[in-house]
């Protein structure tokens, strides 16, 4: 039986399945450019630039070359634009509004003004065509500003036959580009859900979230490490240093903080104000002790270096507090039904906070309850008492620890 070579109808019926079936967006592209090959036009390589709702990147790249495995690639925000796009096609379509850049690039013709397409040229290139589509309402009159650019899709296609691409291979790209736009547009979504929901509630829950973890009231009781963290003197900090410099301070901190967190498996919570609240909740309370012990011991020696680094540049310096306790948790949705907080409540989160308070009557930068110290490896950390003490709203006395370490 004769197999016959793919259409362009069958092609894009192919994309809407895909996109049905969220296939990832690699795995997408892999299959869309075999489709063309097999289509008898002669790809050589694909260029994908998609845009990308997330407070780090910009944008998403995309690369297929004939017989390569797709590459990706995520594009930073920055104030000045990169030379290298600045010099690109893509640039040049948006900055112009033309939405296609068709150039033939024959070994004899004189060079490009763009640079990607003489090194293409060197690599067997014979033709190039871009073009890309908005995906989001605009005023069709006024230009793009190709620092800024829409929601969208710039795509390229590299040919490498002599006479290069024909008419026909040209409205088999036109007629692909909004069904390929549309499923690229499918399976970036649910990335970025996950993405924002990772960095807007944390790693597990914004995973629980994702995962079908929706209903009001729906928690679990948990063991766990809770971790009050509070920057220390930032009241009058507040009154000293302007807000910009304020804000990227809490930042600069909070990126410390965070990474030695999660470094050791620990979640964050939630942001309050100068402080954050966050959990450990390793297999056994053991771990979870242990981790976030270790977590308040590097943080107080990593400060130092911190603090002597900002001390050298002119810039404000604080440092912090950690309390630390043990026990059951509750962990889920809660809140109202048109604004939900996925966190943790019970009486050990109470009590954290209470340990909180405790910081200078004790004279310590770091606070744990026996629960803490009974639980942790014996020996891992110098854990020294601080007597017990009676708690605002504990009935009983609590004996209060800190880890000991040499200056």
């Amino acid at each position: 039986m004769t197999q016959h070579a793919p259409s362009a109808d069958t092609l894009n019926a192919w994309l809407v399945e895909q996109g049905l079936e969220g296939t990832p967006q690699e795995t997408l592209l892999d299959g869309y450019c075999a489709r063309l090959v097999a289509m008898g036009i002669p790809l050589m390589r694909l260029h994908v630039s998609q845009s990308a709702f997330h407070p780090k990147y910009g944008g998403l790249g995309f690369e297929w070359w004939r017989n390569r495995e797709v590459t990706s690639e995520r594009y930073e925000f920055s104030e000045t634009p990169a030379s290298m796009w600045v010099e690109s096609p893509f640039y040049q379509i948006l900055r112009t509004g033309l939405m296609e850049h068709r150039e033939r690039l024959s070994q004899s013709g004189p060079p490009s003004r763009f640079p990607l397409l003489n090194g293409l040229r060197a690599e067997g290139a014979t033709d190039y065509f871009a073009t890309g589509l908005a995906m989001e309402p605009r005023e069709q009159s006024l230009p793009m500003n190709p620092d800024s650019p829409p929601e969208g899709l710039l795509v390229s296609w590299v040919g490498d036959r002599q006479d290069g691409f024909r008419d026909g291979d040209l409205q088999t790209f036109r007629g692909s580009l909004p069904f390929l736009a549309l499923v690229l547009k499918s399976a970036a979504n649910r990335q970025v859900a996950s993405e924002l929901l990772r960095i807007y509630l944390g790693r597990d829950a914004g995973r629980r979230v994702l995962s079908g973890e929706l209903q009001r009231g729906s928690t679990q009781r948990i063991d766990a490490v809770i971790c009050y963290f509070d920057l220390t003197g930032f009241t009058a900090l507040a009154e000293q240093v302007p807000g910009p410099d304020l804000i990227a301070m809490l930042n600069d901190y909070f990126g410390l903080m965070v990474s030695a967190i999660q470094a050791r498996g620990g979640h964050i919570l939630k942001f309050m104000g100068d402080g954050l609240l966050a959990m450990f909740d390793q297999d056994d309370q053991g771990q979870a002790a242990d981790a976030a012990l270790d977590t308040a011991a590097s943080l107080r020696r990593d400060l130092i270096a911190h603090n002597r680094g900002r001390r050298n540049t002119g810039l404000p310096v604080t440092g912090f507090t950690m309390a630390l306790h043990a026990g059951e948790i509750l962990y889920g949705n809660i809140g109202a039904e048109n604004r939900l907080d996925f966190t943790v409540i019970g009486p050990a989160v109470n009590l954290t906070a209470r340990l909180s308070g405790m910081h200078r009557l004790v004279g310590q930068q770091i606070i744990l309850s026996e629960r803490v110290q009974k639980a942790a490896t014996q020996g891992r950390h110098d854990l020294v008492s601080l007597g017990r003490h009676m708690l605002r709203g504990v009935s009983e006395p609590c004996e209060l620890f800190t880890i000991y370490e040499p200056e």
